[in-house]
């Protein structure tokens, strides 16, 4: 027993003290009665026998044993390297940029054609042409006859497009349902781009790994291949237009700075400030990433839509966007417009901005939101921008009144930029995109074919099974190469096609880096683009979208690198190593492992994307080649009970038509033959896999004939042995018939976590490489549903050599039956080694509970069945306490930057309606309303309208689900710490307890003493907590960037800024 304080005075004295607390521990009279001790002699007894005999059961039904022998017979034959990180990297981003150069080729094609197509037309204002229009394609009227822009259009289902019904000869066009689709301009350009269908086939036909290729027009039309209907939604709109999109932005224009004016002075009340509103709206909708921006809304003083923010340009990402917009619902117009100062404060703005080496060191431009301007400024113009004119002037002139269009057409004429005029809601998003076009032109002029490449974005309509598909996009910019055209810099379009993450994916050998090793790729701003701990989907069943998650930081999820070294490294395209100490959750965040990683990272050429591997230190960094003959490992890979992991690319079966219905073990097969000269393998994969067939064959014989004894296993309460190896190679064997087993989904797509995927190893492997060798890790399921904790999983790490830095060969294991498994706890418990039989202690006293944990705190076995499953704080609070307290289990916090957290939120019914043009363009009853409210305005009466009536909307109440931050607890057991007792001060009770680790497992029996009534120790719990953060802002010497910076335009450092509920 140890005491907690040193002894100072007389051994006689600390004797008796000891005796007298040896005493007390025994026996205590108080509040909670009698007080016995529990014995850790008799706990011990207990833990070794069920330990004994789970060792027995799943070392023999795993069939562990059998698979060490075999390796160990292959010893010799066995060649084991290190990894060299940089290496694989450098050799990894050759093969990206080898395949993203394929994409860009065939986007370089696309633009010739679409060039000389063009260059070969001549504008017919009466041009009649019957196109393919994707919305009335194989509709028909009453009488049954195809629409007009119809026709029929076959349609046929394609795997390689997920199944969705497609046209491979030919593509459709699809025209934004504000646009009249019979146009003249529409129509010319339908008609020359109907050259590009040849040019798709072509590509397609070249990479049939190519996907969705399309043509977005500067006339807002889009051209797709292949061919496919689309459907509007239940209001009969399509919203979409392609020159909203990023990939179109980022092609058509170069990065910029941009200042947006708002004026509120008491002229722009009304409509007209909710048209200003959604115009501003529209213009923040065409920034990107790479672009920076602030709003100032102006009468006689300077009002900065968010305050925090003044003097200074923040980067255009989505966070940045949205933040902004919800204050421009703040905004309220009185007092008299002062343009003078608002024209003064946005010139110094973008100068000192750009003066400092910030921003995109590209175009600026002015976004100057009005009713009108009663002066031309020449003055201010003058002053801050002639002769050079660097900074553009974009004047948006607010309601149909004309009175002051002359000024603000001439300052947009004298700055080298573009006046429109916005009368309603409807014509603010075609005439919101006409500056582009102005911005495209030194690059037309130029002949810039830049490529360009999106961050990862989510297309919902390639859904893989698994939900929405990542994807990024390569665009090109189309010109117009007529010689009268070529000075004034007309923009065709832009062409695009979409490149799934899942293509990276392939290009990496999930062989090489190990159990708990991963590639991932960032973009120029820090953004993922790909990384195992990217979560853009949430929800059960059909998944939804996350907020932001296009935008998610290589610093949120390696967020262990405080200083940003490797995120900077990264961005700014360098090439090196980065090691740190990281904690993976898994499990979903329920489990942790400590490991110490070794980064490497190197840009791909040609692209804004810089590739990273991670490999764990100890046997992630070490790989082993094994040689068997061609004809062992054929016929050992092709027995029944073998599969490979599916997202893994043995043999490239996308590259050629023909063999996409082909398994990867036919392929293998097919490949050794020798007789399909064009069918991509890897083959030092092949070989490895057909190394680990032979090594693994023995235990299908094994598992068979356990199958076959009948005495063996009576109570059928082993249901699955099951193996994986270091190739992706997985066998399975049953010990009973399918429809008894009682977790259906183990081992099956629907257990994600528990199968080999393209970027990570099973669970139940992970976790088994980190026991100690020859121990088994045992758990329950968590990942399949609280109605399934039913099974307890036990498997164990196949280690090659018996060295420290060996590589994990395989991993084998069972699954049982939870009801077996605690059968055999309660059995051993009532185990004693008294020699009358007569136990002085039992699990079936009711003084006290006995538990089964793992090594997080997870409780495997309780009297209470109801607390299978949960955490052991939650039901034992005090000892729990007491544990961590001691140090036989110790606290890892854990932070999750892309959790989504629940709030209370009002919104106004009315609002959203006024802010969708598409509403307003198209409902009847909206239209009278919008028509009245221009007959009030013109009689200066709209400010009683819109006061007495539109805000008497009525405020509702509910809850969401937003983006934030949050710190969550996970808990690990320390190792060296087999055993423990303690006692707990329960208001003068004492509670004692005992922990005994179970020989060769990951397990630990707990016995709690339960006669104290301990409540006022607060359970422990595992639920997150939202972080919350004050807003700060760098000082002017310091970048204004939230989140990161385009480094491939110039590399500077960066801070990151943090705002509660962002």
């Amino acid at each position: 027993m140890q005491v907690d304080r040193s002894c100072v005075v007389s051994s006689a004295w600390c004797t008796w003290l000891l005796l007298l607390f040896s005493t007390l521990s025994t026996t205590v009279n108080g509040v909670g009665g009698t007080h016995q001790s529990i014995p850790p002699s008799v706990v011990k007894l207990w833990a070794s026998a069920f330990g004994g005999e789970m060792k027995s059961i799943s070392a023999k039904y795993s069939g562990s044993q059998l698979l060490q022998k075999k390796y160990k017979e292959f010893e010799r034959a066995v060649r084991v390297e290190e990894i060299d990180g940089l290496r694989l990297v450098k050799r990894l981003a050759e093969n990206m940029e080898e395949m993203f150069h394929k994409k860009a080729q065939a986007m370089k094609r696309l633009v010739e054609a679409a060039e000389e197509a063009h260059l070969q037309h001549r504008e017919d204002p009466n041009l009649q042409y019957e196109y393919f229009n994707a919305v009335l394609i194989n509709e028909v009227d009453e009488e049954g006859n195809s629409v007009e822009l119809g026709g029929e259009f076959i349609l046929q289902p394609n795997d390689h497009f997920n199944n969705l019904s497609v046209n491979l000869s030919l593509s459709v066009v699809q025209v934004p349902t504000n646009m009249y689709n019979k146009d003249s301009a529409i129509v010319n350009g339908v008609y020359w781009s109907e050259a590009l269908n040849k040019v798709f086939v072509d590509n397609f036909e070249r990479d049939p790994s190519l996907i969705w290729q399309y043509f977005g027009s500067a006339k807002g039309f889009f051209r797709q291949y292949p061919g496919i209907k689309w459907k509007p939604d239940e209001h009969g709109v399509i919203a979409f237009d392609c020159r909203n999109r990023k990939w179109y932005i980022q092609a058509a224009t170069s990065p910029k700075d941009v200042v947006i004016l708002v004026d509120v002075s008491g002229s722009m009340k009304g409509l007209r400030l909710t048209i200003a509103r959604q115009t501003v709206s529209s213009i923040l909708d065409t920034l990107g990433d790479d672009d920076f921006f602030n709003i100032i809304a102006y009468n006689e003083e300077l009002h900065y839509v968010e305050p925090c923010l003044n003097g200074t340009l923040v980067q255009a990402d989505i966070t940045n966007k949205d933040h902004f917009r919800e204050h421009l619902d703040k905004l309220f117009a009185q007092g008299i417009g002062m343009l003078d100062i608002a024209l003064t404060e946005a010139f110094n703005l973008l100068s000192d901005f750009n003066e400092t080496g910030r921003g995109s060191e590209c175009s600026q431009a002015i976004m100057l939101v009005t009713d009108g301007a009663v002066d031309t400024y020449d003055a201010i113009f003058a002053k801050y921008n002639w002769p050079e004119r660097k900074v553009r002037i974009f004047p948006y002139l607010i309601g149909r009144e004309s009175a002051f269009a002359d000024n603000l057409k001439w300052m947009a004429c004298a700055n080298k930029g573009y006046f429109t005029q916005i009368s309603t809601l409807a014509d603010v998003q075609e005439n919101v995109m006409e500056y582009l076009h102005v911005l495209s032109r030194p690059k037309v002029i130029d002949l810039e074919h830049d490529t360009v490449w999106t961050e990862a974005y989510i297309d919902s309509t390639l859904e893989d099974g698994q939900g929405p598909v990542l994807m990024t996009t390569v665009a090109m910019p189309v010109f117009s190469t007529k010689n009268e055209t070529r000075n004034r810099g007309i923009l065709l379009g832009v062409v695009g096609t979409d490149v799934p993450v899942s293509e990276l994916l392939k290009t990496i050998p999930k062989y090489k880096l190990g159990i708990h090793g991963y590639a991932f790729a960032i973009t120029n701003n820090g953004y993922i683009l790909t990384h195992p701990d990217l979560r853009p989907l949430y929800g059960d069943g059909k998944k939804r979208r996350k907020p932001n998650y296009s935008s998610v930081d290589l610093s949120e999820v390696e967020w262990e690198d405080k200083d940003d070294t490797l995120r900077n490294a990264m961005v700014n395209r360098k090439t090196g190593t980065f090691s740190m100490e990281v904690k993976k959750s898994v499990d979903k965040g329920r489990r942790v492992l400590v490991l110490h990683n070794d980064y490497y990272y190197t840009d791909i050429k040609g692209t804004p994307f810089s590739l990273g591997v991670a490999l764990s230190r100890g046997h992630g960094k070490f790989f082993f080649r094994g040689n068997v003959t061609v004809e062992e490992g054929l016929h050992d890979l092709e027995h029944p009970d073998v599969a490979l992991a599916d997202e893994w690319t043995y043999c490239n079966t996308d590259e050629h038509p023909e063999h996409r219905y082909l398994s990867q073990i036919e392929a293998i097969k097919l490949y050794l033959s020798g007789h399909e000269p064009h069918l991509k393998c890897d083959k030092e994969l092949v070989q490895e896999v057909l190394f680990d067939a032979v090594v693994t064959a023995p235990l299908e014989a094994y598992w068979t004939s356990l199958v076959l004894n009948k005495s063996e296993n009576s109570d059928k309460g082993v249901e699955i042995a099951y193996l994986g190896t270091r190739t992706g190679l997985s066998r399975i064997n049953l010990f009973v018939v399918p429809d008894e087993l009682t977790n259906q989904d183990f081992l099956t797509a629907e257990d994600k976590e528990g199968v080999f995927n393209a970027d990570h190893f099973p669970l139940w492997y992970k976790r088994a490489a980190e026991q100690v060798p020859g121990t088994f890790v045992y758990s329950l399921p968590f990942n399949i549903g609280s109605e399934n904790k039913s099974v307890v999983l036990a498997s164990t790490a196949i280690q090659l050599l018996d060295e420290r830095k060996s590589p994990i060969a395989a991993a084998v294991g069972i699954q049982m039956k939870l009801e077996f498994f605690q059968k055999k706890f309660w059995t051993a418990s009532r185990q004693c080694a008294a020699l009358d039989g007569k136990c002085s202690i039992s699990c079936d006293d009711e003084n006290i509970n006995c538990y089964l944990i793992d090594n997080n705190g997870f409780v495997l076995v309780a009297e209470d069945y109801t607390l299978t499953g949960k955490f052991f704080g939650e039901a034992e609070g005090a000892v729990m306490s007491k544990l961590l307290q001691m140090g036989s289990f110790k606290r890892v916090t854990l932070y999750d930057y892309q959790a989504l957290c629940w709030v209370y939120s009002e919104s106004s019914d009315s609002g959203h309606t006024l802010l969708d043009p598409y509403f307003a363009f198209f409902s009847a009853v909206k239209w009278i309303l919008t028509e009245l409210v221009i007959f009030l305005v013109e009689f200066n009466l709209y400010s009683w309208w819109y006061s007495d009536l539109t805000t008497k909307a009525q405020r509702i109440g509910r809850s969401m689900q937003v983006p934030c931050d949050t710190e969550y607890p996970a808990f690990v057991s320390e190792r060296t710490i087999k055993e423990n007792t303690g006692n707990i001060d329960c208001d003068g009770c004492i509670k004692s307890f005992v922990i005994q680790q179970i020989p060769s497992s990951n397990l630990f029996m707990v016995v709690v003493d339960n006669k104290c009534d301990c409540s006022m120790f607060e359970p422990i719990t595992m639920d997150p907590i939202e972080i919350m953060y004050i807003l700060h802002w760098p000082k002017n010497s310091e970048v204004a960037s939230w989140r990161g910076y385009p480094g491939w335009i110039k590399e500077i450092q960066t801070r990151e800024i943090n705002m509660t509920g962002a």
